[in-house]
């Protein structure tokens, strides 16, 4: 692949209800293509994840900039976090602060998911798959399960979903109910089998979620669904894995 893409076509935005915007990486194949959550608040913004970090998030979307906002991981894998050093106010469960502070290849899996294939076109130079490396970024807050992360105007209970991997999380808005899930919980193959997966945890986040009155899921990757499709995802996980 030589083809280079422009910065200012790397990120695209799309406006939800509810103050919630989707702010994606559409040259990113869909699989790899992280879904980044913007929630906007009367006295600061909510940002849940932040892509790859191979083009700036702060400088060409100018939505994460207009006023104070706090950049949540909803888990340390290189598609979440690479844009995470780029703001002040870092949140991040505490059993993967270590990997936010604290990067590899390895730890954050773009070793070996990170290659030239995983793009529709390659980013700016001077990008190259084999040098990729996320950005170091220590947390400012450590999170625990049942914390409250607030806007002034919305409440999102942190609720602890290790499975995929072990500081995984969700955010929860019970006066809306959205469901924030992270990779926990999307439409399409949901990945089980990482170096720190665990299917016994997994299987125990999926009940936890399951009886949540949801009405609408923004989910890590792929598009976002209702309360039926929620109930039907889970029960179908539990049906295969439930042993």
């Amino acid at each position: 692949m030589d083809r280079r893409a422009r910065p200012e076509e790397w990120w695209e935005t799309i406006r939800f209800a509810d103050d919630i915007t989707l702010i994606h990486e559409p040259l990113i194949h869909p699989f790899f293509r992280c879904n980044v959550w913007h929630v906007r608040g009367r006295e600061r913004d909510l940002l849940v994840d932040s892509g790859m970090g191979v083009v700036s998030l702060r400088e060409w979307v100018p939505l994460v900039t207009e006023r104070p906002l706090t950049a949540v991981a909803s888990h340390t894998h290189f598609d979440h976090i690479g844009c995470h050093h780029e703001f002040d106010d870092r949140c991040v469960h505490r059993a993967e602060a270590g990997l936010l502070a604290n990067p590899t290849r390895a730890g954050t899996l773009a070793e070996p998911y990170v290659t030239d294939e995983i793009f529709e076109k390659l980013p700016p130079e001077p990008y190259a798959s084999a040098a990729y490396t996320v950005a170091s970024a220590p947390a400012t807050r450590l999170l625990e399960d049942g914390d409250v992360l607030s806007t002034g105007d919305r409440a999102f209970e942190v609720i602890h979903t290790p499975g995929h991997s072990p500081g995984g999380i969700a955010l929860w808005e019970a006066a809306t109910g959205t469901l924030i899930a992270g990779d926990i919980l999307y439409d399409g193959e949901l990945i089980t089998d990482t170096y720190h997966s665990d299917m016994d945890d997994y299987v125990r986040s999926m009940k936890r979620l399951l009886d949540l009155p949801v009405a609408i899921v923004h989910a890590g990757h792929f598009p976002s669904f209702g309360a039926a499709r929620h109930k039907a995802l889970i029960r179908a996980f539990l049906a295969q894995h439930d042993r």
